[in-house]
């Protein structure tokens, strides 16, 4: 069955950064887009980035210039690198995919940055 499964995340200080990975399995990985999602206590999940099957990269306007989304096709694996951390990045980060008809989703991790 398809499972995606993140780590990477962690307690960070402002200007920090940290690398997140998701390992997918259970589908054909280079067939389709990826993306990051983030969930801020008492906020709406909200999408960070996203890379197509052909390593096209999008990202909300928060992440520009300091995250960057990557795929390693031959390791299943989707990475979300971010850069010059910022308290108001402190979420749970969720791996996720679209495929066919359906939604998936990691379980999340957890980045602070704390103010």
């Amino acid at each position: 069955q398809v499972q995606l499964v993140e780590s990477g995340g962690g307690l960070v200080q402002p200007g920090g950064s940290l690398r997140l990975s998701c390992a997918a399995s259970g589908f054909t990985f280079s067939n389709y887009a990826m993306s990051w999602y983030r969930q801020a206590p008492g906020k709406e999940r909200e999408v960070v980035a996203r890379i197509t099957a052909g390593s096209i990269t999008d990202y909300a306007d928060s992440a520009k210039g300091r995250f960057t989304i990557s795929r390693d096709n031959a390791e299943n694996t989707v990475y979300l690198q971010m850069n010059s951390l910022k308290p108001e990045d402190t979420a749970v980060y969720y791996c996720y995919a679209r495929l066919l008809w359906s939604n998936y989703w990691g379980q999340g991790t957890q980045v602070t940055v704390p103010s």
